[in-house]
């Protein structure tokens, strides 16, 4: 310690003040543990895949019927998301319009303004808009793009 005369006024100084005068003090971060960043990084995931169960809305579909063959088999369970943009040639879920409880998967041939053609890939077994017609776009579930069930034919839907 030494002393400093202040305008006339004497006081007391630390040797690290002298040194240090005309420096910012250094401030120390608190830096967050291994288990903080763990459960944020936990957290982050679990708002994602809430958020994104909400928005996608996934459904799961089970394939009855040969319509579709080759692509699916019966017993074939399907994932099932919303899509914004269907194209030609996209495999969808769709409500029956002569039995709205029922679920069609089938593959679109064309979308028109406001509606969409569907064929199933196995012609002699299909009923598709050969018999009812073209569907409004908003009887579609959504489109398949996945296959999870059995394990031997699990895999994206094309």
């Amino acid at each position: 310690m030494q002393s400093e005369l202040d305008g006339g006024r004497a006081h007391i100084t630390h040797r690290s003040e002298i040194v240090n005068r005309g420096r910012r003090p250094r401030r120390r971060v608190a830096r967050p543990s291994a288990t903080a960043v763990g459960l944020g990084a936990a957290v982050t995931v679990a708002l994602g895949l809430v958020a994104s169960a909400v928005v996608v809305r996934p459904r799961r579909v089970v394939v009855e019927g040969r319509s579709m063959e080759p692509t699916l088999a019966p017993g074939d369970r399907l994932v099932v998301v919303r899509a914004r943009g269907l194209h030609a040639q996209d495999v969808v879920a769709v409500r029956d319009p002569s039995d709205p409880k029922r679920v069609l998967v089938k593959r679109i041939s064309a979308v028109l303004e406001d509606e969409i053609v569907l064929r199933g890939d196995n012609p002699g077994a299909s009923t598709d808009s050969r018999s009812f017609g073209p569907v409004p776009a908003s009887a579609v579930l959504g489109k398949v793009i996945r296959c999870y069930a059995p394990s031997w034919r699990a895999g994206p839907v094309r």
